[in-house]
């Protein structure tokens, strides 16, 4: 196999591994949102269902919640399962698990404020849908920018766990083309690309943190 068809059939990995990361973030951090607020409810049965819900998330591997999204609908319900349900099974599964992480980033982040700017946006008249997307969100998210970046450089690398349920993204291209090469210059080139990645992912992040630096 030429060095340019190699490549070719890496890229084709490489844009399934992205299009993992993009959608996990975009559908887990508003749920992470969602979920520290449950977390942080007054309604003792809202607050203990999501604390279970992040305890089993970040108590169980990532590889068995693949498993048991993709095998569960037939195990459980008796319902078939199609080759095209592997991208969803990936996507929730990577989903659920991430916002449990994101609920607590957001949970520390949020606690972290002193109830004075509470007070405040009260006296000045604000709501509290208001007070918390005007004046405590945008504080929260100069906080946890740090540590929602290890948890997206993470996630990053946690892509290649996808390969659990026969998803083919980066890593699983790489280790076939090697297998049947007999070559570690796919693997290596698969390791360039998730430093390259998480490079620009931290980067990026970086010049977020500092754009926000007037928040401090």
């Amino acid at each position: 196999m030429s060095l340019q068809v190699m490549m070719q059939q890496l890229a084709g990995g490489m844009l399934t591994t992205f299009q993992i990361f993009i959608l996990t973030l975009l559908f887990s951090l508003p749920l992470g949102l969602l979920v520290s607020f449950g977390r942080m409810s007054k309604n003792v049965l809202v607050r203990g269902a999501a604390k279970l819900y992040i305890s089993i998330m970040r108590g169980t591997p990532l590889m068995l919640q693949l498993l048991v999204v993709y095998f569960g609908p037939y195990y459980i319900f008796g319902i078939g399962i199609t080759s095209g349900y592997r991208a969803y099974a990936v996507v929730i599964a990577f989903a659920v698990n991430y916002a449990a992480y994101f609920a607590e980033i957001y949970r520390g982040g949020i606690e972290s404020m002193s109830k004075g700017q509470y007070e405040a946006a009260r006296v000045l008249g604000y709501t509290k849908a208001q007070t918390f997307f005007k004046i405590i969100f945008p504080q929260v998210i100069k906080r946890i920018l740090p540590s929602v970046t290890n948890e997206v450089i993470t996630l990053v690398k946690d892509t290649s766990l996808a390969f659990s349920i026969a998803y083919v993204e980066m890593f699983t291209t790489a280790k076939a083309i090697a297998a049947s090469q007999k070559s570690m210059v796919p693997l290596m080139a698969a390791g360039v690309f998730y430093y390259v990645f998480n490079f620009i992912v931290a980067s990026l992040m970086e010049f977020w943190e500092k754009k926000l630096g007037y928040y401090s």
